[in-house]
């Protein structure tokens, strides 16, 4: 008995020494040790998400900086006033028929390529100016020249007017915003019942056998240029809208047949991005339905759209922001002029097809054609801007987090 009570303390301290060695040897291969290339990993994620951000901050420095420039330059509209006499370099006096709009004291007229500014009103068909403002030089103008008057870009005109002419100084952005609107909600009228649809069918009921053959299919439909559904609608969906609405009340290009082809290219959109989240929301919440006693239906439209409701609104929301940013299908099926019209059946230009139409034009650099393409950049930025910060906030509003 007092030799196995003597060996016990020293078989024990020869453990507890062994636990010790081997809990150091542990720590000492957690110690932080050098991992140079898990260093070159996160700088390298470092820099492309620096770069991320200064691309965003420099789309929205140069946007910001050619739209000043629209507003703070002048557009000119004719007077209808000719010159009834020529002048010279060095002549002041300006005379005109007075016929047309009279000018203002203050205000930028312009003959040919030259601006002048009034500085007084003689009488209603001569006015002394001042030469050669706003950059340009003092010119000979024979007789006859038609007299432009000139107006700033005001910043409520370009929100509220209905006509977008800048070469004739109208330079109200309703008739393409409304038209970029009206295109958007015709789309999503079709792609959110269907992709919905198609996110609850593939979460809910098809089989994983059904499942993974119909949804790589459906996001097919993503991978399609939007060229292609551009002419889908002017040879097919046009088309077949006349025959619906007599070709009498419906041109070759309309919002209408735009709008649906929209519509079809964003339901892979909508239908993936709420398929997952009806698919994150977790099988207890299923199970506890069934054992209530709901049925499938009542489960869905009671248990699981409400849990999933932040993911299907951010995937509404995302479409919404892909349809307003969409140009190939606009720019060929809708139309290819400016047109304030709450009629679908109508031709009427959106701010993307009207920047990708001008932008393959012969534009002068600084010209007020070229800077209201900024502007209407800008506008169609801040639109889905706001779109996107309304997605956040309504997941944050309605986000299930479950354990």
């Amino acid at each position: 008995m007092t030799l196995e009570t003597q060996a016990e303390p020293s078989a024990l301290r020869t453990s507890t020494a062994a636990d010790r060695l081997t809990r150091a040897g542990e720590m000492a291969s957690l110690a932080k040790r050098p991992r140079p290339f898990e260093d070159f990993i996160r700088l390298t994620l470092f820099l492309c998400g620096l770069a991320s951000i200064l691309t965003t901050l420099g789309i929205v420095v140069v946007l910001s900086t050619e739209a000043i420039n629209f507003f703070t330059r002048y557009g000119f509209r004719s007077s209808v006033q000719l010159l009834t006499e020529s002048m010279d370099a060095e002549t002041t006096t300006v005379r005109v028929n007075g016929i047309g709009t009279q000018p203002r004291v203050g205000q930028i007229i312009q003959f040919n390529e030259e601006d002048m500014r009034i500085e007084r009103i003689v009488d209603q068909t001569t006015y002394i100016v001042e030469r050669g403002v706003l950059g340009t030089r003092p010119a000979v103008h024979r007789e006859g020249v038609t007299m432009f008057l000139g107006e700033q870009v005001s910043i409520i005109e370009f929100l509220t007017g209905t006509r977008w002419v800048p070469q004739g100084a109208d330079f109200g952005v309703l008739p393409l915003l409304m038209a970029t609107l009206m295109t958007s909600f015709i789309a999503m009228l079709i792609a959110g019942p269907v992709g919905l649809g198609a996110a609850v069918y593939l979460s809910e009921y098809a089989s994983a056998r059904v499942r993974a053959i119909l949804k790589p299919i459906l996001e097919i439909l993503a991978a399609v240029p939007t060229v292609v559904y551009g002419y889908f609608a002017l040879t097919l969906i046009t088309p077949t809208l006349r025959g619906i609405f007599y070709q009498g009340n419906m041109g070759a290009y309309n919002q209408l047949a735009a709008g649906l082809a929209m519509g079809i290219m964003i339901i892979p959109t909508i239908a993936s991005v709420s398929e997952d989240a009806l698919s994150a929301v977790p099988r207890s919440l299923r199970e506890g339905s069934y054992g209530l006693g709901a049925t499938r239906r009542e489960t869905i439209f009671r248990v699981l759209l409400p849990a999933a409701l932040s993911g299907i609104l951010a995937a509404f929301i995302l479409g919404v922001s892909r349809a307003v940013g969409e140009t190939m299908i606009v720019a060929i099926a809708s139309g290819a002029g400016p047109n304030f019209s709450l009629n679908p059946l109508d031709a009427a230009e959106t701010m993307t097809g009207h920047i990708a139409r001008i932008s393959t034009g012969d534009l002068s650099f600084n010209s007020v054609d070229y800077n209201s393409l900024f502007a209407i950049g800008l506008t169609l930025f801040s639109v889905t801007l706001v779109l996107n910060l309304v997605s956040n906030l309504i997941r944050r509003r309605f986000r299930e987090v479950y354990q």
